[in-house]
């Protein structure tokens, strides 16, 4: 069964920090207590929506643990893969 424990409040705060710190207007779902259905809502500079929702713990490279999320934008037709909260950000801010 797939968890999402990984997606903790400092998590959460750090993807916030992120997505601030890259100028991306961002809201969150208030789901943090039930992370399966938690999603960010996130608008590039080109007016695009992207989603980011925590990856579940089979995504999860063993090597790298700080990287929980993971970014698709319907317009793009495009998924990232699973992500740390800077990548994440920093590949939404990226996209021409």
């Amino acid at each position: 069964m797939a968890t999402f424990t990984h997606a903790t409040p400092k998590r959460c705060a750090e993807l916030g920090s992120a997505l601030t710190a890259a100028g991306l207007t961002w809201s969150d779902n208030g789901r943090q207590d039930k992370p399966q259905y938690l999603t960010y809502t996130v608008t590039d500079a080109h007016g695009r929506t992207w989603a980011i929702s925590p990856a579940t713990n089979f995504q999860i490279p063993a090597t790298s643990s700080a990287r929980i999320w993971q970014a698709s934008c319907a317009a793009l037709a495009t998924t990232t893969p699973v992500l740390s909260a800077a990548k994440v950000a920093e590949q939404i801010k990226a996209t021409a």
